[in-house]
């Protein structure tokens, strides 16, 4: 079955930047029709979604992150991707991509905001 491998995470301070990268584990020729996603599991918290994004590339984000992040993908690469800006402690957790609906997850990668 095709997960997603999440890379790009790290500790970085407040107000600083980060890319995060998904790719998946397989070649999945239903990846340029997929819905996708990135969620964030904070300690002791269930997976929240943070951003979507569609097979024609429309957006949509949770509103805590809104201006500060941006999904993107690329079909030919099979990858999703999230830019994060003007982070804040509150964006800390562990982040993975998912295909919208599915309870398959990755490893995730960890994201850690702090001075």
């Amino acid at each position: 079955q095709v997960r997603f491998v999440e890379s790009g995470g790290g500790l970085v301070q407040p107000g600083g930047s980060l890319r995060l990268s998904c790719t998946t584990s397989a070649f999945d020729s239903f990846f340029p029709y997929n819905y996708m996603a990135w969620y964030r599991q904070a300690p002791g918290d269930q997976h929240a979604l943070v951003a979507s994004i569609t097979p024609t590339s429309a957006s949509d984000y949770e509103d805590s992150v809104k201006g500060r992040f941006t999904i993107s993908r690329d079909n030919a690469k099979q990858s999703v991707y999230l830019q994060m800006n003007t982070l804040k402690p509150e964006d800390t957790g562990i982040y993975y991509c998912n295909t919208v609906g599915s309870l398959d997850w990755g490893q995730g990668t960890q994201v850690t905001v702090s001075s």
